[in-house]
């Protein structure tokens, strides 16, 4: 991949133009990090995922223009617009990359959580078509508790946080049944920790697979099978 290719899909300028908000804890949010002209098309390539949880991009099928958002989010482009915003080196920091499917409106959904110190960086865009509930928004929570936000939003087409990772960067959402797509792109300590979170994601796909591993799967605590 060539250090200056051209981002393909993503909006370089509102991405750039993203304020860096610092309470409670620096984000930048991107209202439209892809062009709404472009969702069909998108969304008409992206996978379709049956379950809840998260999958590695590589145990799912997709097209072309899906693939093209992919590879954007895994440019040494778009990885310097991150640095730039956060004023940080993560030159030597591997991506990981897993994509969520579906919510089923379990109590145990969006728990609160701060991600995982392996973690440095977190952005997250939306690939839903849409989200037409109230419950289900993602929120920048100031603590541990689900409604005290500072900021929420729909998990909708184009839509971006990115936050830097620290033991207070609480986010999570209330629980919602509904299609709410999105796809997680993580910035993490090292090459060891991008392997297994890969492996974890592939197991955790192929489980769901399987009748009676899934039933078991969808009424485990979210907060204790995943730390984020």
């Amino acid at each position: 991949m060539r250090e200056d290719a051209p981002l393909a899909m993503l909006n370089e300028e509102a991405i750039r133009a993203a304020e860096l908000h610092h309470d409670p804890y620096d984000f930048a949010f991107v209202d439209q990090a892809i062009d709404a002209r472009l969702k069909n098309d998108v969304l008409a390539d992206a996978p379709v995922i049956p379950h809840r949880g998260s999958y590695a991009l590589a145990a799912l099928r997709y097209g072309p223009n899906f693939a093209a958002c992919m590879q954007d989010l895994l440019s040494p482009r778009f990885r310097r617009l991150v640095e730039q915003k956060f004023d940080i080196d993560l030159s030597h920091r591997p991506p990981c990359i897993v994509m969520m499917g579906n919510t089923t409106g379990h109590y145990n959904e969006g728990y609160a959580h701060p991600d995982s110190p392996h973690k440095i960086i977190t952005v997250l865009l939306g690939f839903s078509e849409s989200w037409p509930y109230e419950r289900g928004r993602l929120r920048v929570l100031r603590s541990n508790n689900r409604e005290d936000y500072a900021f929420e939003f729909a998990p909708e087409f184009g839509k971006m946080l990115m936050f830097r990772v620290c033991d207070h960067s609480w986010h999570g959402f209330l629980p919602q049944k509904g299609k709410r797509t999105s796809v997680q792109l993580c910035y993490v300590d090292s090459q060891w920790y991008a392997h297994k979170e890969n492996f974890r994601h592939r197991v955790s796909a192929f489980a769901k697979s399987v009748p009676l591993l899934h039933q078991a799967i969808e009424w485990a605590p979210r907060s204790l099978g995943n730390k984020g």
